[in-house]
């Protein structure tokens, strides 16, 4: 999936405000420096099995870009530290298997502790580090349960917490924790082939994690197995400091074969083994899998290679002999998600999209009830309360600026009850109970805050309160940050609403105009104007004087299908003409500039800066492009394939929105920034694009980050970035006549 390395949201104002007198200004330094100038910045928000204790992954005051593990008393709020990566941690080089698979999970940058599972009877966790697993207790101590050189991947704890199950090169691990024996359940992992880890396409856009699931009595795990032998081959060349390094990376670009991926089941001994029926076509993806709640049979949700039809099939655990439960059919593409929740009535929860927007649904004995209804779209299921016929979910029923978090009676039915308060961004994670729920929260004015509450939503205990007072990083700077507000504008099509925001340079005077940022992204399932805290990166430009604007168009997610449709077969078209719309409003408000409007994006935005500097050459004074894709031939089968179809069929999609046929277009001056070691939007998008302008003598600027990826990370290396935007809009930009 592209990725969106842009501000979470951006903010407008909704009047010229002046400047605090005794507030600071940010700067580009402090803005990449230690401590993270928004505060604490927690992941992985987890309740302990016994809901006692919430624990969370905190960065260091001393290194931001350090996690360790914490745990806090939701009795008390008291907050201790776990694990400390600086004390456990060998310092070992990460294998390149791990440096993908953060990269996957958008952390590539991160150091320490990344990931960790409870174990079920509440009293340890499994921490992955350096490599190696360690299990944790309540009291402090670590004790180690691999030492390998080789890395040990995906682990969890089983269910009922007897085992601990890892890959290690291809193949799938399972060790009893009561005597520490460790037994290779297959053999014949490496090379090509893969036990219990998800493959490339399933892990970067179906957002399936997982290779291997366990029963809830641990009697059995279902395991992929994964061939990538028919996968291409592509080199990718690791550009360092100190040298370059070729990997042969199988990459399924788009009408290619993808891996063939299939499932077995097996006890926890590699015993009883049995293959899944999963159909006749093999070329299919495997979109989600859980286990029913007795363990008679795993749900597996097919999705065909067209994705446009996915099949909820029923696999008996004992034989492998599957049925299909029901289907989803789109005349796109069928959006994938984990909304679903197995009841032990034989129910089901369900995610659907079948009336035009997502919602929740009651199946059972193979009839649907619908449970949410209305012109806006659940995001994601959060807890069921089996007990009290309550479900909880986050999702847009108040606007499509905030994210809240709802219950819902699915039983008696009725409207859904808002949890959190209103003019905020909200996200949860709820314990197996759904009694108790971990909300993270966030508005205009106040980053990241964490609290615990009940079910009815009140607040029992402050996780991270983050409060912006006091000597909190952002504190001196508070003052000066731009007032928020929002606005709609008119799609190209003249019917749909699009949502935008704006920054105007505080103190900017009556009649006066300043130059104007676009920051673009524009992409599928993205979501980016929002009450939700604002990039402090463009709360620094408009300081600098810079109008900073953005706008969601048509082809971007939670707003449903018929927002998202248009770009299918057609991407680079209704969207490019939807944020043209959104420059003209801009170029005809008052305080802004008409010739001095810069535009930038990065991943699916970069690709759009390069497409708007095309379409209407003379429109900007100047664009900025961060690792855009340029031929979607060279991107992903999963991704690219949902959009444009299977180009071995049909190549015409593909022609039209290309970035590279039209390139020669470009007359406005462009800045092309890739990281080259990227491994997801490869570093060849960019050259291609390098050499085309080249051959037409058409002049650009670049400046290329040598072992770094995808998302140029780290300290110092933001710091250059930003310096080298800002110092090219200065002069491309600001200064120009």
């Amino acid at each position: 999936m592209l990725r969106i390395l842009a501000p979470a949201a951006l903010i407008a104002a909704a009047a010229l405000v002046p400047s605090t007198a005794f507030a600071e200004k940010i700067t580009l330094e402090r803005l990449f420096a230690s401590p993270a100038i928004a505060g604490p910045t927690p992941r992985l928000l987890k309740l302990s099995p016994d809901g006692r204790l919430a624990t969370l992954l905190r960065n260091r005051p001393d290194d931001a870009e350090r996690f360790d593990l914490w745990a806090i008393d939701t009795r008390t709020g008291k907050a201790r530290m776990l694990v400390d990566s600086r004390k456990v941690g060998t310092g070992a080089a990460l294998s390149e298997a791990e440096k993908m698979q953060r990269e996957r999970l958008r952390i590539g940058g991160s150091k320490g502790i990344v990931a960790y599972d409870w174990a079920p009877d509440g009293q340890h966790i499994l921490v992955p580090l350096d490599g190696d697993l360690y299990l944790a207790d309540l009291a402090g101590g670590v004790q180690r349960l691999t030492d390998s050189p080789e890395t040990e991947l995906d682990a969890t704890v089983s269910d009922k917490g007897r085992f601990v199950s890892y890959v290690r090169e291809g193949n799938l691990h399972v060790i009893d924790i009561a005597s520490r024996g460790d037994r290779a359940l297959t053999t014949d992992g490496g090379g090509t082939t893969s036990w219990g880890v998800a493959e490339f396409v399933a892990n970067e856009e179906l957002d399936r994690r997982r290779g291997h699931w366990w029963a809830p009595d641990d009697s059995l795990i279902a395991v992929a197995r994964v061939d990538e032998s028919k996968v291409e081959v592509s080199s990718r060349a690791a550009i360092g400091a100190e040298g370059t390094t070729l990997f042969q990376q199988r990459y399924p670009r788009a009408g290619t074969p993808n891996a063939a991926v299939e499932l077995w089941l097996m006890k926890p001994d590699g015993s009883g083994r049995v293959k899944a029926d999963l159909g006749t076509d093999p070329d299919i993806y495997i979109a989600r899998v859980n286990w029913l709640p007795d363990a008679s049979a795993i749900l597996v949700q097919r999705l065909n290679r067209a994705q446009d039809r996915l099949d909820m099939l029923r696999v008996d655990a004992r034989t492998g002999a599957s049925t299909v439960l029901f289907s989803e059919t789109a005349e796109t593409w069928v959006n994938v998600n984990g909304n679903l929740h197995a009841l032990r009535d034989g129910g089901l929860i369900w995610s659907s999209e079948r009336d035009g927007y997502d919602h929740l649904y009651l199946w059972k004995d193979g009839a649907f009830r619908q449970l949410t209804h209305g012109k806006w779209a659940v995001e994601k299921l959060v807890g069921v309360d089996e007990k009290a016929g309550q479900l909880f979910f986050t999702g847009f029923a108040d606007s499509t600026l905030e994210q809240h978090l709802y219950a819902l009676d699915y039983r008696q039915g009725g409207e859904p009850r808002r949890l959190t308060a209103a003019g905020t961004w909200n996200d949860a994670v709820m314990d197996g109970a759904a009694a108790r729920a971990i909300v993270t929260t966030t508005r205009p004015d106040q980053p990241k805050q964490v609290w615990l509450a009940d079910a009815a939503g009140k607040r029992l205990a402050w996780i991270e309160e983050n409060a912006v007072k006091g000597s909190h990083p952002l504190a001196p700077y508070v003052g000066d940050l731009v007032k928020p507000a929002y606005g709609t504008i008119k799609a190209a099509d003249g019917a749909t609403d699009l949502d935008y925001a704006m920054l105007v340079p505080p103190g900017l005077k009556p009649g006066e105009k300043a130059p104007a940022f676009v920051f673009v992204y524009g992409g599928p399932h993205a979501h980016t104007v929002k009450r939700d805290f604002f990039d402090l990166r463009m709360q620094y430009l408009a300081q600098q004087g810079w109008v900073v604007f953005m706008l969601d168009n048509r082809g971007m997610g939670d707003r449903g299908k018929a927002f998202e449709d248009p770009i299918h077969l057609q991407m680079g078209k209704p969207e490019v003409a939807d944020q043209l719309k959104g420059v003209e409003w801009l170029k005809a408000q008052p305080f802004v500039d008409p010739a001095k409007v810069a535009v930038m994006g990065w991943s699916y935005g970069g690709y759009m800066t390069l497409k708007l500097l095309e379409a209407a050459p003379g429109t900007f004074a100047a664009g900025v492009s961060v690792a855009p894709v340029t031929r979607w031939e060279l991107y992903d089968t999963a991704y690219t394939e949902r959009y444009l179809g299977n180009p071995a069929k049909d190549k015409a999609p593909y022609d039209g929105a290309s970035a590279l046929d039209n390139a020669t277009a470009i007359a406005d001056p462009l800045l092309l920034v890739h990281g080259m070691a990227d491994d997801n939007v490869l570093f060849e998008h960019s050259t291609a694009l390098m050499a085309k302008l080249q051959d037409a003598s058409k002049p650009f600027e670049t400046m290329v980050y040598p072992g770094k990826t995808h998302s140029i990370s780290g300290q110092a290396t933001s710091l250059h970035l930003w310096r080298t935007i800002e110092a090219f809009l200065n002069r491309t930009v600001k200064a120009a006549k």
